[in-house]
């Protein structure tokens, strides 16, 4: 619905990941296309927040612009809701980041004139994550009534959902040996990663995992930033007694981004207690920050001893096998999207950066096309997805491709720009042209102009002759693709 004083037609409400669309007599409109405008607005925010992530530095992103989500969007006046978890994070946010966050969705998204900044509906002090249908164990009745309100836990996040692959298969392993009704080597598990990579997945899907084993387990999931706020108000409220009652009553606590818990005496005390009084007890810790338990600057000795003592578990950032799988893995899930293999390799290779970009320009590009009845090509995600493509793009230029294609077929640099036809350099030459182009933002014929002033149709001929050997030719295809990994190492 619209808010306060506008009308109910034409708007949208952005919950999570659903939009309701209602026509003037308020009845839902075509559920594709609330998918496609929620898809849109969900692409659209990942690179707003992508961008705010760099230009502000990962701590303050990660403390008040992190937990923003999308609320309702009203297309008659162009007003989008920008949620937050507590009202003094909406107040903080709407103070200091409102010109720059309106700013940012005027550019990326035209139909947003304005934001509205407030507190998400209906928010608890802690979020207990259990299935639906469950009901709350008799021993813990009288914390029930502070948590009024029960989040259940993001369905999309399951392991069914994460796609293994060399880069994370230590962290997946031991998040299913955590999740699992036996008691665990290992507590707490500590689960490394920059952002995008996986973390919070991890962590969700345990406690999905947990509560299908444990049903009438209790299970928390907070940030580091909420835990702080939370104990700070229970001060302020002489409640501490009762927060510290919720905390220790669960099977399971995770807790994310436990980096921005640095530097806070009374904060880092009250989880230093909580973990003790968690892993005493034989229940369940997950911790998840961006760097090592030794890199954390400003954190207690204490409790760094104590995340050292089960498995830390690293995620790596995913390496090009991984994004493609991750790419198949989300178009296998819609059926409807007709995506090629090359539009598939192209944005496997090209966003590299983590994999929350990698399906948000995904999730834009698949948006585009539906909203527009255009098809998904190659061209049209170089045109869709130029902001996140040149942010992660490393800038490879035609002189490093032929350096390393002269060097891995042992000829001389010079014939990159010789007129010798000979299999033996023509072949090389080829495939340095098909790279220039696949790895670089040139045009043909400034390919051309770099490979001895060539013709542009040279280039052209080059380009798909070697798309097309490799397809036929496995030795071919080898050596592209190695040389494709030295180029992008």
């Amino acid at each position: 619905m619209c808010w306060q004083g506008v009308e109910k037609r034409g708007s949208h409400k952005v919950t999570g990941n659903i939009i309701v669309s209602q026509n003037s007599s308020g009845q839902q409109t075509d559920g594709n296309a609330a998918a496609a405008l929620t898809a849109r607005f969900e692409a659209d925010w990942q690179i707003i927040s992508s961008g705010l992530r760099r230009d502000l530095g990962a701590q303050i992103y990660g403390q008040w612009i992190r937990s923003i989500t999308l609320g309702d969007f009203c297309d008659l006046t162009g007003t989008l809701e920008l949620l937050l978890p507590s009202d003094f994070s909406a107040s903080w946010v709407s103070d200091h980041y409102a010109d720059r966050l309106r700013l940012a969705w005027v550019s990326t998204n035209k139909s947003v004139k304005q934001l509205k900044i407030r507190t998400r509906p209906g928010t608890a002090r802690v979020e207990m994550l259990r299935p639906s249908g469950v009901t709350e164990r008799p021993a813990a009745q009288h914390m029930a009534e502070a948590l009024p309100v029960r989040s259940a836990l993001d369905p999309r996040m399951t392991f069914a959902n994460f796609v293994k692959g060399q880069t994370n298969v230590l962290a997946l392993s031991a998040a299913e040996r955590v999740a699992a009704k036996d008691k665990p080597l290992f507590n707490p598990l500590y689960l490394q990663a920059a952002t995008g990579q996986g973390k919070t997945h991890l962590m969700h899907a345990i406690g999905h995992a947990y509560a299908e084993v444990n049903p009438d387990a209790q299970i928390i999931y907070m940030s580091a930033e909420k835990f702080m706020m939370e104990f700070v108000t229970a001060m302020r409220r002489k409640e501490v007694m009762e927060f510290k009652a919720r905390l220790r009553a669960v099977d399971v606590l995770l807790i994310d981004d436990i980096q921005f818990i640095i530097g806070k005496v009374s904060t880092q005390e009250e989880f230093l207690h909580t973990i003790d009084a968690i892993i005493g007890a034989g229940k369940r810790l997950v911790v998840a920050a961006d760097r090592a338990p030794q890199a954390l600057d400003g954190v207690d000795q204490r409790i760094l001893s104590r995340l050292s003592m089960g498995l830390v578990a690293d995620i790596q950032p995913a390496d090009l096998e991984l994004r493609r799988l991750i790419l198949q893995q989300r178009l296998a899930q819609m059926p409807e999207a007709q995506v090629g293999e090359d539009v598939v390799e192209f944005l496997a290779r090209t966003i590299s950066r983590n994999v929350r970009e990698l399906e948000g320009g995904l999730n834009k590009l698949l948006a585009y096309a539906q909203l527009t009845g255009k098809p998904v090509t190659r061209t049209l995600a170089e045109e869709q997805l130029k902001d996140i493509l040149s942010a992660c793009r490393r800038r490879i230029t035609i002189d490093e491709i032929q350096r390393a294609v002269c060097e891995y077929y042992r000829i001389d640099r010079s014939e990159m720009s010789s007129k010798r036809r000979a299999r033996a350099v023509v072949r090389p030459r080829q495939v340095a042209m098909y790279l220039a182009k696949v790895m670089t933002p040139r045009s043909y014929p400034e390919i051309g102009r770099k490979f001895g002033g060539r013709d542009h149709s040279t280039v052209i001929h080059a380009v798909r002759l070697v798309e097309d050997l490799r397809k036929q030719d496995s030795d071919m295809d080898n050596d592209v693709r190695a040389l494709l990994r030295q180029l992008e190492a």
